[in-house]
């Protein structure tokens, strides 16, 4: 076990709690210089929401036990039994638990459904076992934030979240600001169920074949990110926001265009409802997040996110395979806690 690494072994009374944990959900709103044209490569702009959880619970147990809630859940199972064997290895703590995953994210889906996985599982573990361990750190231990590291300061902080890319010796993206998300605003989800978006091999093959960003490009990024989208959240002024967010989804949706079969969205029926938000009258910041195929329309009020889905609908813009909510920005990170199992069997 590595010493700079507290454990505490769980008292008897413990060993009849539940412990629970809850991760929210993230858009990526984009990189700032993925090929590293001023230095530093990728650099993440990312934002935590409410309405899209992981939860996972460890309990009590005679023998080592994994379960789900749904089939959504089921598919998942592999992953979290990757993490749970990465832990009991790493650790060197075998006690015998439950694992349940009681909801999770759509995975590749463009809302961080890999490390928050991997967070809320290695959060569970270290408190059913007493460990104070960083978040940071079980990033590291998981093999996630490799690219972005919003996933892991969203999981501890929540907000509106910049970070600077992954630092040296593969540690996770420093955090370079984070702003609250004004409270009135809403985002408007929009989800295509039937694609998922790249990842693992697929995504660094990708990446490999698209040009360098041009070095004007990334300036442009990070001057938006500065200048109009930090400062817009700050102020809680929406048109300074709204505008920075989307030239940052113009610069980087042409950019990734040839990996999504030339367009700046991966679904089609995304791509046909958000364009016709852009050239609505609603003054949305729209987009894509991570490789999608989910997209976001963050408008100033709930009233604003009911009239943009109204009016989309009564144009027929919303297909029906899509998946449409409503959210909050989240100013907050995971939920955690204890319960009382009485009488828990196994």
């Amino acid at each position: 076990m590595p010493e700079s690494m507290t454990l505490t072994p769980p008292s008897p009374t413990a060993r009849r709690h539940a412990v629970s944990v809850r991760a929210p959900g993230r858009l990526h709103l984009g990189f700032l210089d993925p090929a590293a044209t001023l230095g530093r490569r990728f650099g993440s702009l990312g934002l935590v929401i409410d309405g899209f959880e992981t939860e996972v619970e460890i309990a009590p147990a005679t023998a080592n036990l994994l379960s789900a809630a749904d089939a959504d859940g089921q598919r998942e199972l592999p992953r979290a039994a990757a993490h749970l064997a990465a832990l009991r290895q790493r650790c060197g703590l075998h006690q015998p638990l439950h694992l349940r995953l009681q909801r999770v994210l759509p995975p590749h889906a463009g809302l961080g459904s890999g490390t928050q996985l991997a967070l809320a599982v290695g959060r569970a573990f270290a408190m059913w076992h007493g460990l104070d361990v960083p978040t940071a750190t079980l990033a590291t231990w998981l093999g996630r934030g490799q690219r972005s590291g919003v996933g892991i300061a969203g999981f501890d902080q929540g907000g509106l979240l910049l970070d600077g890319g992954p630092g040296s010796a593969g540690l996770p993206a420093p955090l370079l600001a984070r702003q609250p998300f004004c409270e009135d605003w809403r985002i408007v989800i929009v989800l295509d169920s039937r694609q998922q978006g790249l990842s693992g091999a697929d995504e660094r093959q990708a990446l490999a074949a698209l040009p360098a960003l041009p070095q004007a490009a990334a300036a442009d990024l990070c001057h938006q990110v500065l200048m109009r989208v930090l400062p817009g959240a700050a102020e809680s002024c929406f048109a300074l926001f709204a505008d920075g967010v989307n030239r940052l989804q113009q610069v980087l949706g042409q950019h990734f265009a040839p990996a999504q079969q030339g367009g700046a969205y991966a679904s089609p029926a995304v791509g046909r409802l958000m364009d016709w938000v852009a050239h609505s009258e609603h003054g949305a910041a729209i987009g894509q997040s991570s490789w999608g195929p989910t997209a976001f329309a963050i408008v100033p009020s709930a009233a604003d996110a009911e009239a943009l889905l109204a009016d989309a609908r009564a144009a027929h813009r919303v297909d029906p395979g899509l998946v449409v909510r409503i959210v909050r920005g989240r100013n907050h990170g995971a939920a955690h806690g204890a319960a009382t199992v009485p009488g828990h069997r196994d």
